[in-house]
């Protein structure tokens, strides 16, 4: 895109790309362009474009104002988390966490943090020398909304994942938008393999509910009044629908990302 208006006779050039953690510089045969990665206000996906666009399989949306370049790299994965790495390498911000656990909301303080952008996920080390992981493979809902942060209104992530012991646990990151927006499209890429509709019976989300709240697997027969064999049953199906994982062969179980979502839905809906 350029200045608002989709170009539909774009096509791909060949040419070197040169990144740093203050810019993206493409060099081919009609010269040089220099994006300060400052004024880049998104990052995406695939776009929707002509049949030329769509014969690359796998490229970066850059997105700076009104206009939209497409950046395709031999070593298409490499490429995308160096780009976010520049973007959030090192970069301060604010988190709260656990801002909620199990699905109660604790009394947690915001503090910085530093973050460190890997492959499979992001490093926050809090300034109290707490460190959280949250992965890609793990992230359940994903949301961005606004918060008062240290007394100011800022834009802040919602991220739900696991922590050490497997329990449902909300991490809140804060930051200038810019920041922010980022640090969602990182996270949102395994938010997005990790949603998926399923369609559940009622005992089937109470069991959901019941896991999400931190019950144990052993526990569920008994603290939702149903028989061992009946909560087996459920525990297969769940397993085979990828909402739950076998962690033991005495069929303990815990919740995958997309029965972490499921059953944060249900119990809203209560």
């Amino acid at each position: 895109m350029k200045g608002g208006r989709k170009l539909n006779d774009v096509g791909w050039t060949t040419g070197r790309i040169v990144l740093s953690n203050k810019r993206v510089v493409l060099v081919g045969n009609g010269g040089k362009r220099t994006i300060a990665l400052s004024s880049v206000d998104g990052i995406g996906g695939r776009y929707d474009a002509n049949q030329e666009i769509q014969r690359v399989s796998n490229y970066v949306s850059l997105r700076i104002g009104e206009d939209v370049f497409l950046l395709a790299a031999e070593e298409h994965e490499e490429f995308r988390t160096d780009l976010y790495r520049a973007f959030l390498d090192r970069k301060v911000i604010r988190a709260r966490h656990p801002a909620i656990k199990g699905g109660v909301v604790q009394d947690t303080e915001w503090e910085q943090a530093r973050l460190k952008v890997e492959a499979d996920g992001i490093s926050v080390a809090q300034q109290s020398g707490a460190f959280v992981r949250l992965e890609l493979d793990d992230i359940g809902t994903l949301e961005e909304t606004e918060r008062t942060v240290t007394d100011e209104k800022a834009p802040v992530i919602e991220a739900e994942h696991t922590d050490d012991e497997g329990t449902s646990v909300q991490t809140y990151l804060s930051g200038k938008p810019w920041l922010v927006a980022v640090i969602k499209s990182y996270l949102g890429r395994g938010h997005d393999r990790n949603r998926g509709a399923v369609e559940l019976s009622e005992s089937e989300r109470e069991v959901l509910m019941a896991l999400y709240s931190g019950v144990s697997s052993f526990e569920v027969p008994n603290f939702l009044g149903m028989s061992v064999d009946r909560v087996e049953e459920i525990f297969e199906r769940l397993i085979e629908a990828e909402v739950l994982e076998e962690v033991r062969t005495r069929r303990e179980v815990a919740l995958e990302p997309r029965g972490r979502n499921i059953a944060s839905e249900a119990m809203n809906e209560q």
